[in-house]
């Protein structure tokens, strides 16, 4: 079952705007069934991959939970769909990973969460931290520092010895969708959810934005501030790179 998607203007993506009781719900639902689902986020970065690599955008279509990550793309909904009139706030809209996975502790029947990525430390700290807010489920975790094809093969052997009922994939954008690209037909049915860094964020190594910062779509300065290497190109750079590839997109036959 794939949710209803609601249009993006501008940026040509698709999305399942949800509040984080409205995720929770479909998360209960999910969990009860035992199937198998996904779960993304789109910000700037995950919409230029949609628009530079075919086999990311397919696995975007397919998944059944596209939440909105980035202020750039909740402004751009709103925008376009008249800010959903009378459902609240819409910065309740935006859902980095660490604002739902909390949440987690409200899901029916969670019982085994799985954790991949990041490193041993980080991995470990972010385990204690999940078992800590959902007491009920016993959690999990792989670290997915130096992933390669070994390591992979010896995730997929884990996860089907473990059966979780959702997995948090933490292994970087794109790495963790190609991952699942790959694998997800042969996985055990669980809820898979691409969580990019939220791994070392749960785990307190990296510091968040405060959430006042984040909900005035200024979470790019704080992080620019803390790792302008990592960050300098995803700020100044790609926004760039993405409008060259909607100009290219807008100007295909047929368009």
């Amino acid at each position: 079952m794939i949710l209803q998607r609601q249009s993006v203007p501008v940026l040509d993506v698709d999305a399942t705007p949800l509040t984080v009781p409205e995720l929770t719900g479909v998360l209960n639902r999910f969990v009860a069934e035992g199937t198998t689902r996904t779960v993304v986020g789109h910000n700037l970065h995950s919409v230029t991959l949609c628009h530079s690599d075919p086999a990311f955008r397919a696995f975007y279509d397919q998944s059944d939970v596209v939440l909105i990550d980035g202020a750039p793309v909740l402004m751009l909904w709103a925008r376009g769909s008249g800010a959903r009139q009378g459902g609240g706030p819409v910065m309740d809209y935006r859902l980095g990973s660490t604002d739902w996975i909390p949440a987690l502790a409200d899901v029916e029947g969670l019982e085994r969460i799985a954790v991949i990525g990041a490193g041993p430390e980080a991995n470990s700290q972010a385990v204690a931290r999940l078992a800590a807010l959902v007491p009920q489920a016993r959690v999990a975790g792989l670290p997915g520092e130096g992933w390669n094809e070994e390591l992979e093969d010896s995730a997929v052997t884990w996860l089907a010895e473990f059966r979780p009922q959702l997995v948090l994939v933490g292994l970087g954008m794109p790495l963790q969708e190609q991952v699942l690209t790959r694998r997800l037909a042969t996985l055990p049915p669980a809820v898979y959810c691409a969580v990019g860094g939220a791994i070392e964020q749960i785990a307190g190594i990296q510091k968040l934005a405060p959430r006042w910062l984040g909900r005035l779509g200024l979470e790019w300065a704080w992080r620019l501030v803390l790792h302008p290497r990592r960050v300098a190109y995803r700020v100044f750079g790609e926004p760039w790179l993405l409008a060259g590839l909607l100009i290219r997109r807008r100007l295909q036959p047929g368009r």
